[in-house]
């Protein structure tokens, strides 16, 4: 297959690569690096990638930022960050991204556990994590051309839990190369509409 991966550069992206780059052509993009420049927070940035990448058999979205911040100081602005970014990103990738698949193809995006499980500070990301996988679940009913939509949700990743354990008490974190796993699944399987979790 033909994958396009969004967000190849980053510690979850990197895993992804490596578990389907031996079977599939993998596209690397990302705002920084890659093989393409996206902006997934811009239309026209995503209309070009797909231009220059012509047709595909599988998108992964990998990336996306969300607000950490106390909700008594948090701004509309700083909750809107994370819409912007993590959420309208990857639905933005999503609504052109279908019209750029081969019939058959499949789209993941990525969400996180506190989706389901909210830490303190972590506000603007559940209420991120839990709009994309709504987003997901109803897209899944109106794809056609036997297109798919998934949604991996990762908890804590190992590889940066020095960084992020005081936020997550009592969490166990879960290798990349685990939750990398899952979006195999979810390319390379025929289920839609699935919230595939990796906690």
């Amino acid at each position: 297959m033909k994958i396009l991966l969004v967000g190849a550069s980053g510690t979850l992206g990197r895993a992804i690569d490596a578990e389907l780059s031996a079977d599939h052509e993998i596209l690397r993009a990302g705002r920084g690096s890659g093989d393409f420049r996206v902006d997934l927070r811009d239309d026209a940035s995503v209309a070009e990638l797909f231009r220059a990448t012509g047709k595909v058999d599988a998108i992964v979205a990998a990336s996306g930022n969300v607000h950490f911040g106390p909700l008594a100081e948090m701004t509309p602005a700083q909750f809107d960050s994370g819409l912007q970014d993590k959420l309208l990103g990857q639905v933005r990738l999503a609504l052109i991204g279908q019209h750029h698949l081969n019939d058959g193809g499949s789209i993941t995006l990525t969400t996180g556990i506190l989706a389901e499980e909210p830490i303190r500070q972590g506000a603007n990301a559940t209420a991120v994590n839990a709009a994309v996988e709504g987003f997901a679940r109803a897209a899944a009913c109106e794809l056609g051309r036997g297109l798919r939509i998934n949604v991996v949700s990762p908890n804590a990743l190992q590889e940066s839990w020095e960084g992020y354990r005081a936020y997550f008490p009592g969490f166990e974190p879960v290798p990349a190369a685990r939750a990398a796993l899952a979006y195999r699944r979810s390319v390379e399987g025929v289920q839609s509409g699935r919230v595939y979790k990796v906690w």
